[in-house]
């Protein structure tokens, strides 16, 4: 029954996220977004919590890749999309297919979904108030890989992804953590800075959580 509970309370708290999020829009549709790419990671502390079946813990995450996809292509769910959908690709598509991913490898082979934890939290978190701050403060922008990328943004990416690295080899109990999240670090801040169009939704967690199984 806890797989069931699971799905339900995964489709309440997605729903009350971007019912919110409709708060956020009236400061701007950049903010909605941003507050339904950062809350939406939560959910899988809902999943650790309730699912015990990587079937279950992967459904959700399905339909949403689903659902996130004919949101892009007809603009359904509009306080999840850009004004202009090119310039941010299939991102959304990428976060729920990051959480899928994820769910069926560590909630299956690997018994072990705090794995997932460390990168779907750095994919919400870090990347999110990367946005937030680079579009906040001015600073010098630099081109990668045909993005542009504010080093404000880019020192938060760095410093949230270090925190929550941090804190979680710290928990594991592994030797020489702080040498060891601080080049997880810089690799994941570099990665989100060459992914284009979206693609940082992917990249990211599958790259964050992938180190993190090497080194605990």
């Amino acid at each position: 029954m806890n797989n069931l509970y699971g799905l339900i309370a995964s489709f309440l708290y997605i729903g009350v996220i971007i019912a919110t999020s409709t708060l956020f829009s009236k400061v701007s549709k950049e903010a909605s977004r941003k507050f339904i790419h950062i809350m939406l990671s939560n959910w899988w502390i809902i999943a650790m919590v309730f699912f015990d079946n990587m079937w279950f813990a992967a459904l959700g995450p399905a339909i949403f890749v689903v659902i996130n996809f004919l949101s892009y292509k007809f603009n359904i769910i509009k306080v999840m999309e850009r004004e202009d959908e090119e310039k941010d690709g299939l991102g959304t598509v990428y976060y729920a297919l990051s959480l899928l991913i994820l769910a069926l490898i560590t909630f299956g082979p690997l018994q072990n979904p705090t794995i997932g934890l460390v990168g779907v939290i750095v994919m919400g978190y870090a990347d999110g108030m990367a946005a937030i701050v680079g579009k906040s403060i001015k600073s010098p922008e630099i081109k990668l890989n045909g993005n542009k990328k504010t080093i404000a943004g880019s020192v938060t990416m760095f410093v949230v992804t270090l925190i929550i690295i941090s804190g979680a080899l710290v928990y594991f109990g592994v030797a020489n953590w702080f040498l060891k999240a601080l080049i997880m670090s810089i690799i994941a801040t570099i990665v989100e800075a060459v992914s284009v169009k979206g693609t940082d939704n992917i990249t990211v967690p599958l790259l964050t959580s992938g180190m993190f199984f090497l080194v605990i």
